[in-house]
């Protein structure tokens, strides 16, 4: 009878123990949570694909423990903004700086410039058919072609093509700065519809192309490009 009360006994003790223990470990938890110190870090807003390039609506800041952040976490928006992406990213996903690209390095490949639908074509200009060398990557030109009646040798001109954005010149991609060095270039680079490349790579077969260079403070004040 005896041993039967000494076993209730310690059963009953080890359910106490139990429970002073989880209540314990409970509010110990609580406090934890409480304590923990939080930072915020910037995360995609949305899915965002590979060779994207990233604005502001794409991103957004959460706020994740500060003993769970990576050290090559992005914690500044800024530092994102106007950036390439690396890799695909999916919607909340924490970005790194591994998960983007600079914008202007990536402009050293020119196909990682031309849009999706367009094509590259390259055109042989002389300093006059480029407006003397003025031309930059990212302006935008019409195309006007020249040619010549073969019987009445008349001189004829007429425009090409309108609104063409220039992907580089010569072999620089990317716009000039203080720091840029003047080297005089022979071919200007275009992005256009296959259809317009082929129209273009016939007439520079037949006749000079000339390029007119359009104001970059209409594309700013409003107007529309392609």
């Amino acid at each position: 009878m005896r041993s039967k009360i000494i076993l209730m006994a310690a059963l009953v003790m080890g359910i106490v123990t139990t429970v002073l223990f989880f209540n314990y470990m409970k509010k110990y938890d609580a406090a934890a949570a409480v304590n923990e110190t939080f930072v915020s870090v910037v995360a995609a807003k949305q899915e965002i694909k590979e060779n994207t390039k990233i604005t502001g609506a794409m991103l957004q800041t959460i706020q994740i423990p500060a003993n769970g952040v990576h050290a090559s976490t992005i914690k500044d928006l800024a530092l994102a903004e106007g950036k390439v992406a690396a890799s695909d990213l999916a919607a909340g996903e924490v970005i790194l700086a591994n998960h983007i690209k600079d914008q202007q390095a990536e402009a050293q490949f020119v196909s990682k410039k031309v849009r999706d639908g367009y094509r590259a074509v390259s055109l042989g200009v002389n300093l006059v058919q480029s407006v003397s060398n003025l031309i930059e990557p990212e302006d935008y030109v019409d195309l006007v072609f020249t040619e010549t009646d073969p019987d009445t040798k008349k001189v004829q001109s007429s425009i090409l093509l309108e609104n063409v954005r220039v992907l580089a010149i010569g072999r620089r991609m990317v716009q000039a700065d203080a720091t840029t060095e003047y080297v005089e270039y022979a071919t200007v680079t275009l992005e256009v519809k296959p259809e317009d490349g082929v129209t273009v790579i016939n007439s520079d077969e037949k006749g000079p192309v000339s390029l007119m260079l359009h104001s970059r403070v209409v594309q700013e004040d409003g107007g529309s490009k392609p």
